[in-house]
């Protein structure tokens, strides 16, 4: 191995000096998460002028996507594997598009060749004795993105936490280096409401302890976990968490030494929160980030004994079809991990797979429990995947059940205002004679 300081040195750049080798008709991977390297966005834009139709390809990220402002139309094209609330617009007023895909299966399409990547934008900590970098709060599809990408640019950032697992780039194989110190993006939760408090209480009744927890973040998650405080032996499996764990590993709930797959180790592929979490992660051994393409395989989920899986929706109908991804046609977020976390804890032993979501959108104007998906949705998890559904007013499980039963057992934990207009959908839907 070279003397790594030396090459360190050499590959210095300014982020400006860095973007220029991107060129027109490339696709560029932006490091997801909070990890996204904001300097080197605004470099890429800086560079807008002399550029053409430039594909910028990421799932979910925090802070500022300059390249979606109409400005760029014809310059930047964001392409989404995950829609997240900063390219949302972009995408939905079809400047930008959207790839319907299991996250398991991404970094599959980058080392295929289905999507190969021409530049990756990934952002590291600086790095250490040896020469090497983590990616930090979060290796998830962008650590594979990274060494698949033709030519690579890393910012080093020391105020991104050092993670521990399969989180390190070397400085050999970076092309250029750019040294930005700014604080990361944090991701609040918004609040935790009444119906999202009733919901965790359905929820943590199916969590048994000793379980292995797959949960996301916003206020059911935060909700459920909050509502943990006198469970035992809890194990972390998950692609992401934020900031709700750490009171829970802090009191002992979660310990992870009841684990049938990883004992002792939380395991992860990305976190959203805030500083406190970026804080608690850092060099932090507990926490074992690992690739999406293993985190989320379901073959991998099902080893976990007592797998429970959390996830939410934006529609479910009398079938138990689940829209989570879209409202109608337009793309709200997107397929991530959902999929692959409630078919893994469906496999697991003692496995809890869940879906969760509130009973009404619009403060209560419209039911999320529906006859039928809006024109255009997505249908994310079909309803053969489908088993428990927890809303505020009760929790059902759809496993084994014919249309009928399904549709009576969701009425139930519709909010009762809309319930009869929903059994006289029922009636037409299911029982014709």
């Amino acid at each position: 191995m070279k003397n790594w300081l030396s090459v360190y040195e050499g590959r210095r750049r300014t982020a400006a000096q860095a973007l220029e080798a991107v060129q027109s008709g490339h696709r560029v991977f932006v490091h997801m998460g909070a990890a996204a390297p904001l300097p080197l966005l605004d470099a890429l834009c800086g560079h807008a002028d002399r550029l053409q139709d430039v594909e910028v390809l990421h799932c979910i990220t925090i802070g500022n996507a300059p390249y979606t402002d109409p400005c760029y139309c014809g310059k930047f094209r964001h392409n989404a594997l995950f829609v997240s609330g900063n390219t949302r617009c972009a995408v939905q007023q079809g400047r930008g598009d959207y790839i319907p895909v299991f996250l398991h299966e991404i970094e599959g399409l980058f080392t295929s060749g289905i999507l190969p990547l021409d530049v990756a934008l990934i952002q590291c900590t600086p790095p250490d004795r040896f020469g090497f970098m983590s990616l930090g709060t979060g290796i998830d599809i962008s650590l594979t993105a990274a060494r698949q990408a033709r030519h690579l640019i890393v910012q080093v950032n020391p105020r991104l936490p050092r993670t521990c697992g399969d989180t390190m780039l070397h400085v050999e194989e970076c092309h250029a280096i750019v040294e930005a110190t700014h604080e990361l993006p944090e991701f609040l939760q918004g609040d935790v409401t009444p119906a999202h408090r009733a919901i965790a209480a359905h929820v943590s009744a199916l969590i048994p302890d000793g379980a292995t927890l797959q949960i996301g973040v916003g206020g059911i998650p935060e909700a459920v976990l909050a509502s943990l405080a006198n469970h035992k032996h809890l194990g972390i499996h998950t692609e992401m968490f934020s900031d709700g764990i750490i009171p829970l590993f802090e009191s002992g709930v979660i310990t992870n030494d009841r684990k049938s797959l990883h004992p002792h180790k939380a395991v992860t592929s990305f976190v959203l929160g805030t500083r406190a979490i970026y804080d608690y992660i850092d060099n932090n051994p507990v926490f074992e980030f690992l690739t999406n393409r293993y985190t989320n395989d379901p073959y991998v989920i099902a080893q976990n004994d007592r797998m429970v899986a959390v996830n939410a929706a934006l529609e479910v109908d009398l079938s138990g079809q689940v829209c989570s991804d879209s409202i109608g046609s337009l793309p709200f977020s997107g397929v991530g991990g959902q999929v692959d976390f409630i078919r893994g804890a469906a496999r697991s032993k003692g496995g809890v797979p869940i879906i969760a979501l509130p009973a009404t959108a619009k403060n209560g104007a419209l039911t999320r429990i529906v006859p039928r998906l809006k024109p255009g949705a997505g249908v994310v998890t079909s309803r053969a995947d489908v088993h428990w559904v927890v809303t505020e007013f009760g929790a059902v499980n759809l496993h084994g059940r014919n249309l009928r039963q399904r549709a009576e057992a969701l009425i139930g934990i519709a909010d009762p205002k809309f319930q009869s207009e929903l059994q006289r959908e029922a009636a037409v839907l299911f029982q014709r004679s």
